[in-house]
């Protein structure tokens, strides 16, 4: 289950960076919301994954209410699932 969760962490955090510096400011400034509505379905259901397996992984793993909110928080920062991803590694 480690390694699925770290494989939607990964894709999360690119469908992230994708909508947030690629899709969205082609929205804006090219006014083609195209991207946006290419990309945001697929963010979308990538990140009610990551937090549903964030939410099994507290308990299979044994997280502490503290380290549950910082993989949480993390996940709507820009490159923050990544940085989960790696700290699973040590795990």
């Amino acid at each position: 289950m480690i390694n699925i969760f770290k494989i939607v962490s990964f894709l999360e955090g690119i469908s992230y960076i994708l909508l947030l510096f690629i899709a969205t400011p082609i929205k804006y400034l090219a006014d083609n919301p195209t991207y946006v509505k290419w990309l945001g379905m697929p963010h979308g259901l990538l990140f009610m994954i990551y937090i549903v397996m964030a939410v099994m992984l507290k308990y299979e793993l044994k997280w502490n209410t503290k380290e549950f909110i910082w993989v949480c928080l993390l996940s709507i920062l820009p490159f923050g699932t990544f940085y989960v991803g790696r700290y699973l590694k040590k795990d």
